[in-house]
């Protein structure tokens, strides 16, 4: 079954000093624009009126006439356009109660990008040209864009590190939905072992911010020391930067060929509804949690499924998994951390990460099968219960 799928392809370029500045100041007057569009519409909702994105288009084209913004029309009207789209969709997911009210975007913070649709690039023979530049993009091509198609939005962007980014959404026609199996896996996320699987499987946990934790701890011992604003000051910065991007890029690598292998090999994953943010509240576990990276690699598995027709579990975060045996059934009274390895009363000795995929992929057949929320032997009230997910269609 072929899905049509929006994919997006991300590959580094290096611009000339030209493109460079006129995407500087491309980047500037998206933020401004953002800026300006969120007062006037927090300024609006204190007088009780509603201002959509129809309106900051107009308010966007008197800005252009003014004297002190006539600089916005020394760059496309492309991005900020979309900037004003981006923004109303911020609106609609904060009235939608599924994010909190947007925030105005920071010159040294926020991420610095603009998005251009199709007037205002041209794709042909794989060169890239946008508008206000002379000269194609000089993009590395680390892998080829899908045969025969073109993208419909390029996103130009630039990180922390200085490395410029443009990403093409196009419509990938090679991902097809995988052959159906009646393999299922239960997937317990830990942090001595990155995941444990019902199979008996451990994966190991990389710990990347560990490797480069010395070398990253110099870093910012040196940027502490160099004047705020600086020249030097920007190249301590722009190093530590660095070291945090090659961290990121090492654990986004293991997590895509950890999450590809287990959608392809696996009809049903059942996994845990952690509680990340509230759980990296705790100083002695925030820093391997968030190394470990759990909400990425959800993320990843939801929407890898939903592109090759796997289903994906979660199961309620209070099921008893850990403290649960897996063989007869029976629910321990205490299960401290320290103990990795336990014997039930019947018997069977368990590990205790294994245990507790072998419990998930129990609860998951369960909800799979009768549609309904389970939870064995739980006797306390409140909590929800083991629940299907729902993956929401998504991009890359």
């Amino acid at each position: 079954m072929t899905t049509h799928v929006k994919r997006a392809y991300r590959y580094r370029f290096c611009p000339t000093d030209a493109q460079a500045a006129e995407l500087s100041r491309t980047f500037g007057c998206v933020r401004k624009v953002y800026n300006m569009a969120l007062a006037a519409r927090t300024e609006a909702w204190t007088r009780q009126e509603r201002v959509n994105y129809h309106q900051t288009s107009a308010m966007l084209t008197a800005w252009k006439k003014t004297g002190e913004l006539a600089y916005l029309n020394e760059v496309s009207s492309v991005p900020l356009q979309q900037a004003l789209r981006h923004l109303q969709t911020a609106f609609a997911n904060f009235f939608g109660k599924r994010a909190r009210y947007p925030r105005f975007k920071s010159r040294k913070k926020s991420r610095k990008s603009a998005e251009y649709t199709t007037s205002a690039f041209r794709f042909r023979d794989g060169e890239l040209r946008l508008a206000k530049m002379s000269e194609p993009l000089r993009i590395v091509w680390s892998r080829p864009l899908p045969e025969g198609v073109s993208p419909s939005t390029v996103t130009v962007s630039q990180d922390a590190a200085g490395r410029w980014f443009v990403s093409m959404l196009c419509e990938d026609p090679g991902i097809r939905h995988l052959p159906a199996t009646d393999a299922a896996v239960g997937i317990d996320a830990g942090l001595g072992h990155l995941l444990a699987l019902s199979t008996g499987e451990k994966s190991a946990n990389p710990r990347h911010e560990r490797r480069d934790r010395a070398v990253l701890a110099k870093a910012q011992r040196r940027l502490a020391k160099k004047e705020k604003g600086s020249a030097n000051g920007v190249k301590a910065r722009r190093k530590v930067a660095r070291i945090h991007a090659r961290i990121a890029d090492r654990r986004r690598d293991s997590l895509h060929q950890i999450t590809t292998r287990l959608v392809r090999e696996n009809q049903t994953l059942v996994i845990e509804d952690l509680s990340v943010r509230n759980m990296v509240k705790n100083r002695k576990l925030a820093r391997v949690i968030s190394d470990a990276a759990w909400r990425e690699f959800r993320g990843m598995l939801e929407y890898k499924a939903q592109w090759y027709g796997r289903e994906v579990i979660a199961v309620d975060r209070w099921f008893p998994s850990s403290k649960l045996c897996s063989a007869c059934g029976t629910l321990q009274d205490k299960m401290p951390l320290n103990v990795r390895t336990w014997t039930c009363g019947c018997g069977a000795t368990h590990d205790r990460d294994v245990n507790a995929a072998k419990n998930l992929l129990a609860a998951g057949r369960a909800v799979a099968a009768c549609g309904a929320g389970v939870r064995p032997q739980r006797s306390s009230p409140g909590g929800q219960s083991a629940m299907k997910q729902e993956v929401s269609r998504r991009e890359p």
